[in-house]
């Protein structure tokens, strides 16, 4: 078989590493990077951390409107697809650049597979959920992560080419946690690139949703709950965010925050790892922070992984910092036995299905 994966942001990195050490030397992958996450911090390093293939076609798109950014995806895949012939496209997650290479495939005629399909939040004000829909409509097979999505899928009628495979990321994160068992350190920088130390006790933030950074007032509630911990916070900053965030501490005299530059997978985990506790807006980071035991506040008005949700391991807040503070203070309960995110083989899982699917009569019509 011949697979295009279409990748462009920082999650899709981590999911397409797992399906690209899986599917190497069993068959042909070609690897579209749209370039939605431009910065070498948020991309780059992402592939040479997590030794994915350089990508066979950089189209360099990233920035401007929704809609402008969308549209010259989909002409600068639609010429890649045309020119490579493939028997399947595959998208992950809910990014422009997964919608994107939906569209143009099945406008083809390629069959497209997404990978994490049917997680819904249950409002069309978020630019994700519109993504996932188009794409879940479109494809030819869902995979989905866990019982809950299958279930979903149901009410869409959209069940009937879907399988349960587990959370592709948990491939990845059983992969990486490995590699870092025996790392002693990491090495962080500021925003002007000098290195700084990694406190003895700490609470890992981030915050990159334009919910919680559009303005000052989510932001400053959140930088104010992590403030008023009795640890300071390692914050990662989104390049968007700096300047905000900076000057919010330095008005408000927030001085218990750490900022650094991006950090890559390996360096997230770590974080993770040795941290307290954890404050997200991240769908990422919340499920990672399940995998690793560590408690988890999430910051968004919506339920992204309900399977999350049990025994105060991750629970919502409102970007107010009693709120957020309150959340934290709450015990976690953990079921030695509760894993609903797969066994760690869901690429090969996927790769299984989809050869399946291609030696079967099913993909007989309309390819190009």
């Amino acid at each position: 078989m011949k697979i295009v994966t279409i990748v462009g942001a920082r999650p899709q990195f981590i999911k397409a590493a797992a399906f690209s050490r899986a599917v190497k030397g069993r068959h042909t992958e070609v690897l579209i990077h749209t370039g939605q996450h431009f910065d070498s911090n948020m991309s780059d390093i992402f592939f040479q951390e997590l030794d994915i293939p350089k990508p066979a076609y950089h189209l360099g798109i990233s920035g401007g409107s929704h809609g402008k950014m969308t549209g010259a995806m989909i002409a600068g895949i639609e010429e890649v697809l045309i020119r490579e012939r493939p028997d399947w496209t595959l998208v992950y997650g809910d990014t422009n650049s997964t919608m994107a290479g939906a569209i143009a495939a099945v406008k083809l005629g390629i069959p497209v597979a997404h990978v994490e399909a049917r997680i819904r939040l249950g409002t069309l004000s978020n630019p994700e959920e519109v993504n996932r829909i188009v794409t879940d409509h479109v494809s030819r097979i869902l995979f989905v992560p866990t019982d809950v999505e299958l279930q979903n899928l149901q009410k869409e009628n959209l069940d009937a080419d879907a399988h349960v495979v587990g959370n592709i990321m948990y491939d990845s994160y059983l992969y990486c946690m490995n590699q870092i068992e025996e790392m002693t350190q990491i090495h962080l920088y500021d925003r002007k690139g000098h290195q700084i130390d990694l406190p003895e006790r700490y609470y890992y933030l981030t915050c990159h949703r334009q919910e919680n950074t559009y303005d000052d007032i989510p932001l400053r509630e959140i930088l104010k709950a992590m403030n008023e911990l009795e640890f300071p916070s390692v914050y990662p900053i989104h390049p968007r965010n700096q300047e905000r965030v900076e000057r919010l501490c330095l008005e408000n005299h927030f001085e218990k925050i750490r900022f650094i530059q991006p950090v890559g997978y390996r360096e997230s985990l770590y974080l993770l790892k040795h941290c307290e506790k954890v404050v997200t807006d991240s769908g990422g980071l919340q499920c990672e922070a399940f995998y690793a035991k560590k408690q988890c506040v999430t910051v968004f008005d919506r339920v992204c992984w309900p399977q999350t949700m049990v025994g105060n391991r991750n629970q919502l807040s409102k970007a107010k910092a009693e709120e957020i503070l309150d959340r934290l203070s709450q015990v976690q309960e953990i079921q030695k036995d509760y894993q609903p995110f797969g066994d760690g083989h869901t690429a090969e899982k996927v790769i299984g299905i989809l050869e399946k699917f291609y030696d079967s009569a099913y993909l007989s019509a309309g390819a190009v």
